[in-house]
């Protein structure tokens, strides 16, 4: 018995099939790539989409409208109830000391704050963007919503 045939979930300790390591032991001569062709020789790597030659599906199709992917605004997006863990002592919280403390993931060029949870400090938070909900939560605390 191994470890990896006691239950489903232990498929992590079962071992690779080791391919090319001669007839004896299961995957030798081809190992596993057939006879001929690219996809039997070493560095073998397909570009995405190709079609082995046939015009790829999406230059098929037809080229319609008017795509905003270049212009779009995005936001890195905080709740007010994630702005207590900003560390003491923080009077004004603003993108660049969110990202360094790590509570937003990515860091884009503006900053949205919702209104989930519950604020317990007096902050100055400066923001591209408040829900109202938000913005009247920091107020209530004696804190100030400023938009950049």
């Amino acid at each position: 018995m191994n470890l990896y045939e006691l239950n489903h979930r232990s498929d992590k300790y079962k071992s690779r099939k080791r391919v090319g390591r001669g007839h004896a032991a299961g995957g030798g001569k081809t190992a596993g790539r057939g006879m001929n062709g690219q996809r039997s020789r070493s560095g073998f790597s397909r570009k995405r989409g190709f079609e082995g030659g046939q015009t790829p599906l999406f230059q098929r199709l037809p080229k319609r409208g008017f795509s905003n992917v270049n212009f779009r605004v995005s936001y890195d997006i905080i709740n007010v109830g994630d702005l207590n863990l900003v560390p003491d002592g923080v009077d004004t919280v603003n993108l660049d000391l969110l990202a360094d403390n790590g509570l937003v993931k990515k860091k884009h060029s503006r900053l949205k704050v919702l209104g989930s949870g519950t604020l317990e400090k007096k902050l100055v938070v400066e923001a591209a963007r408040f829900s109202k909900s938000a913005q009247a939560q920091i107020e209530k605390c004696g804190g100030e919503a400023k938009t950049v």
